[in-house]
């Protein structure tokens, strides 16, 4: 019996999601398993029965609850609340969003009030990303990049300004890019030519766009080394990478902004440029 990580469960579902995040080094392999499909699938929880989600998560019902019970809930429908909660909470339709910006504009401007929220989003998003951000894991990115022949950006969906940045910045770097999504449908034959000598990055958040996951894997069974951009540790796209970055954007209304993920973008194209004019400098002192 896995003893209980808290004797008051989050009922809201972001605790939720962080206590997954904090305790999924000491769940059990099937525990671990479920929490897996909890964040990667969060609808599923809020809509599925016992059943369904097992038969979807590959395990044992009973394995559900243990899950529940190791986060401090009575039982499995407990749990499931706070999924269905999320949705109830969150906005379902882009009418419904905008209708939620009056609130935000009673007596004011509305430009200066989107203004004030989007920009409240992307100060709250970067800081939070500065407090998470490792330094030694932008040296590891930027020594796999830099060290690449050819870079494959890998981003679909909201996930593409990204990538598209990152082709045009590394691109007027001197860095050879090739940029997925191409009009033509040739993205899985184009990915087909990267190797052990390129390197990969891939972006994708929740939902996770299901072409950005297989061209991940894609090119990861071509034995490609990968840096990932994405929003949970139990990411499709944070599997079997050389290094990853967790990115949690702020919202406003249910609209977010790309302010965390372009801050990042934007660091790690100076820093292959940098490595690589380092690495070039020392190449022509040394003949």
């Amino acid at each position: 019996m896995t003893e209980a990580f808290t004797d008051v469960p989050p009922q809201a579902f972001n605790e939720l999601r962080d206590l997954i995040v904090e305790k999924r080094d000491k769940l059990p392999r099937r525990l671990a398993q479920v929490a897996a499909y909890t964040i990667e699938f969060p609808d599923d929880i809020a809509f599925g029965t016992v059943g369904s989600i097992s038969e979807r998560a590959a395990v044992q019902p009973s394995t559900l609850v243990r899950f529940a019970k190791a986060l401090g809930y009575s039982g499995f429908s407990e749990l499931q609340a706070v999924f269905q909660q999320r949705l109830r909470d969150r906005p379902n339709n882009y009418e419904a969003r905008l209708q939620a910006f009056d609130a935000h504009t009673a007596g004011h401007s509305q430009a200066m009030a989107l203004i004030d929220g989007f920009s409240q989003a992307a100060i709250q998003s970067v800081e939070r990303f500065k407090e998470r951000i490792k330094p030694e894991d932008l040296d590891e990115a930027a020594r796999i990049l830099a060290d690449a022949a050819t870079v494959y950006l890998i981003g679909l969906r909201r996930s593409y300004p990204i990538t598209s940045y990152l082709n045009y910045a590394l691109g007027t770097l001197g860095v050879r890019t090739t940029l997925a999504g191409s009009p033509s449908g040739v993205d899985r034959e184009i990915l087909s030519f990267a190797g052990p000598r390129d390197a990969a990055l891939a972006v994708s958040f929740t939902p996770y766009a299901p072409a950005t996951v297989e061209y991940t894997r894609q090119v990861v069974s071509q034995n490609t080394p990968l840096v990932a951009i994405t929003d949970s540790p139990f990411s499709p796209l944070a599997l079997n990478t050389s290094v990853w970055f967790e990115i949690v954007e702020s919202d406003f209304e249910g609209f977010r902004t790309l302010a965390a993920a372009t801050t990042l973008a934007a660091a790690l194209a100076i820093a292959v440029a940098e490595r690589r004019r380092v690495i070039g400098k020392r190449n022509s002192s040394s003949e």
